[in-house]
């Protein structure tokens, strides 16, 4: 049966034709100041995947110590000039991608698209052109949005199965090149989804912040589902709290 499970934060399974993508894993339960909310991903996960996908180099996205729980032998498509980071996390198996460019995994196709976002690791490192994927395998698209704020060529990617669209963040307010809930309704008129997902939400905050600001990890998705109605009332979107899993048929 394919389907979508939201991990957290930007990591996802999307099981598709008898295969299992994990997209941006990240598995610890810290980063910096940043604590996991909830509980942390199986640890079977990073053994399941046929196929990691990473949208960006950003510490959030492109974790090295999560991508090192995932077997050496597992294949790993990222942007074009960011292959040295996952070498340091042993991977072996790498496929560096651009825009437009499709690569083939077993029986799924993986195109990645433009994603409207900072592409650089640190201030001072070089900027790698960050992406969004459309996968295709058994009859469906899936488009994994990565890290983005809104742009027009959206409307190219339809017609889709499934939209992973990011909603937030991991602080109390979205910087800028990111979509929050109303631009992520927006997208969904462009995109033209059967089904949405929220995903890059409540899963990471500031430590300590919680008590004081609870509100951003428990909105973002709710407000996104509200303004759906309203501006995409054709899309089945459906909000999954982290390690929720979803069919891909209709409902």
């Amino acid at each position: 049966m394919d389907s979508l499970t939201y991990i957290g934060h930007a990591t996802t399974l999307l099981r598709l034709d008898g295969g299992s993508i994990l997209t941006d894993p990240m598995l610890r339960t810290w980063l910096g100041p940043l604590r996991r909310q909830g509980a942390p991903p199986p640890p079977e996960l990073p053994n399941v995947a046929d196929l990691v996908l990473i949208s960006h180099p950003h510490r959030d996205h492109l974790d090295l110590p999560s991508l090192r729980r995932v077997p050496a032998k597992t294949p790993v498509v990222l942007p074009r000039g960011a292959g040295g980071w996952a070498r340091k996390a042993g991977a072996e198996r790498i496929r560096e991608v651009g825009r437009g460019e499709t690569v083939s995994v077993g029986e799924v196709e993986v195109t990645a698209v433009r994603a409207e976002h900072d592409g650089r690791r640190s201030p001072w490192a070089p900027d790698v052109e960050p992406l969004g994927y459309v996968i295709r395998g058994g009859g469906r698209a899936v488009y994994f949005a990565g890290d983005t704020d809104l742009f027009p060529e959206m409307s190219e990617l339809a017609p889709l199965d499934l939209a992973l669209l990011p909603v937030w963040g991991w602080g109390p307010t979205v910087g800028p090149r990111h979509l929050d809930p109303e631009a992520a309704a927006r997208a969904l008129g462009l995109l033209r989804p059967r089904l949405a997902v929220p995903i890059h939400w409540g899963t990471f905050y500031p430590a300590g912040l919680r008590r004081l600001r609870p509100e951003p990890l428990v909105q973002p998705p709710l407000e996104f589902a509200r303004m759906a109605r309203d501006l995409a009332p054709e899309v089945d979107v459906r909000v999954l709290q982290p390690g929720s899993e979803t069919s891909l048929e209709q409902s």
